[in-house]
């Protein structure tokens, strides 16, 4: 047999000499949950490669003899996922196969792109259906979705995987050796899976459900190993920093001690990021561990500065919480990171100033700002999805929406916004935490890595604001949101 996975971008990947420099040009780190599941399909098929769109081109004359094909999809690069799937199954014998968020929540729209979609977390349906193939069995164990006479049929919803312990094999992303010595890409470890809160705009839960499963702290600690020996051998790489990109690190706080101390007990001496809800910051155990275990940066995600917004959500904080967290954090000598949301049902005019003033004000060491987003099947979705921008235009070569915009752009109807003057606000917001006289500041006062990673945000958060500016005719001239849609919200 010959499997092959592929990991498809939100556009085509293009080579470029900025991708050494800005992250997100054409560029990003490629998926982990991906390569684990190809790491398990190869401990069954040896003929086994993974490819992915964010660091090459696709060889497409590998995949035409292949027996299955495997495509991972979020929201962002559903469309492209899809054309590609659509391409594969008229262009190769392969049996096509759709997994990942956005195909376990939206089923019926990937099961018209594929014979088969895998949803929930694929570690142990991935194995089953390998075997059913090779063994040419009837495929109907849980966990799966197609159409049969056009009729979606799903096989029920399989539970989720208690034994995660499994290191990816990096090596088996074509080409990721040679691009990880990239100042853009940035070795990751998912060290568990699951969130016990339920803010209204996150898939996690939806996807994943509510309890949190984790690995041994023995197998984080050598996945950790393992990716930064892949990474620093043979690069010289600026920003030598590994991110553990679990949603919520800290949910399990016990593990969380343990996979802290056992890495400070590996003798391993390195950079670590890693995300964080604001009661982290309230932790005072935890902060000195994870300042002594190396930890540089917490990234924290915020979403909003009002009260009325986080209620909306049911995003359970306040905003005197976040500012005393986020002073916490920084008195033990961690930096913030900032995640913010723009486009809440409570936001007006003037958003984007105060999100700057908040950062400027307490020195905030980078943010990511995104438009709100609605992926389907969180509550957030439904209230608001009669005003998406999206749902009114169809993706070419797809049947599907248009997902592809969902990458921080504006992408519905605000309540007391338009649609182009919430772009502006996020326009505004960054112009004002990366503007040149900060940069300036930052080149003369900053040092090592602080200076490093604000040079290169500086450069990509222009091209971002450049992308945003394209967009604002056209979002101008969008008709007003529909009446019986003003005033709905979450």
């Amino acid at each position: 047999m010959k499997l092959r996975f592929i990991e498809p971008a939100n556009q085509p990947y293009h080579p470029d000499i900025r991708n050494l420099f800005v992250y997100d040009q054409y560029i990003r780190t490629p998926s982990n949950g991906l390569l684990t599941l190809a790491t398990i399909a190869k401990q069954y098929v040896e003929d086994t490669r993974m490819y992915s769109e964010s660091i090459s081109r696709i060889p497409l004359k590998d995949l035409l003899d292949s027996d299955i094909i495997f495509l991972s999809l979020f929201t962002f690069n559903a469309n492209r996922g899809y054309a590609l799937a659509n391409f594969l199954r008229k262009h190769t014998r392969a049996l096509i196969v759709l997994g990942g968020l956005h195909p376990t929540l939206c089923p019926g729209e990937a099961a018209r792109h594929c014979h088969y979609v895998l949803t929930g977390e694929g570690d142990e349906s991935i194995v089953d259906l390998i075997l059913a193939v090779r063994d040419r069995r009837p495929l109907d164990f849980p966990g799966l979705a197609f159409y049969r006479d056009g009729k979606l049929i799903t096989t029920g919803k399989r539970r989720p995987p208690e034994n995660i312990d499994v290191i990816p094999d990096r090596n088996l992303l074509w080409n990721f050796k040679k691009m990880a010595g990239h100042n853009t890409i940035w070795p990751q470890v998912h060290a568990s899976r699951g969130c016990p809160h339920h803010c209204d705009y996150c898939a996690l839960v939806a996807a994943f459900g509510r309890g949190v499963r984790t690995r041994s702290p023995e197998n984080v600690v050598e996945d950790i190993r393992q990716a930064i020996v892949f990474f620093d051998q043979g690069h010289h790489r600026l920003a030598k920093v590994l991110w553990i990109t679990d949603d919520n690190f800290f949910a399990n706080r016990p593990w969380a001690i343990q996979v802290l101390k056992a890495i400070i007990a590996s003798g391993l001496h390195y950079q670590f990021t890693i995300q964080a809800r604001f009661e982290v910051g309230f932790d005072d155990e935890m902060l000195d561990l994870l300042k002594e275990a190396g930890f540089i940066e917490l990234a924290m995600g915020i979403e909003f500065l009002e009260d009325e917004s986080f209620q909306a959500y049911h995003k359970e904080s306040t905003y005197r919480q976040i500012l005393r967290s986020v002073r916490n954090i920084k008195r033990h000598g961690l930096r913030v990171r900032g995640l913010f949301i723009m486009g809440a049902d409570s936001h007006t005019k003037g958003v984007g100033k105060r999100l700057a003033r908040f950062v400027i004000q307490n020195d905030i060491s980078g943010v990511l700002i995104q438009s709100m987003y609605f992926i389907p099947g969180t509550p957030v979705y439904e209230t608001h999805k009669g005003r998406l921008i999206c749902s009114g235009s169809k993706s070419a070569g797809t049947s599907a929406p248009d997902w592809s915009r969902c990458v921080g752009k504006v992408v519905h109807y605000p309540a007391l916004l338009s649609p182009a003057d919430l772009q502006k606000e996020i326009i505004a917001a960054s112009s004002a935490i990366y503007s040149p006289p900060r940069l300036m500041k930052a080149l003369i006062f900053k040092r090592g890595i602080d200076r490093t990673l604000f040079l290169g945000e500086f450069f990509w958060q222009r091209w971002v604001r450049q992308e945003l500016k394209k967009e604002l005719p056209w979002l101008s001239s969008l008709p007003d949101c529909p009446e019986s849609q003003k005033g709905v919200s979450a």
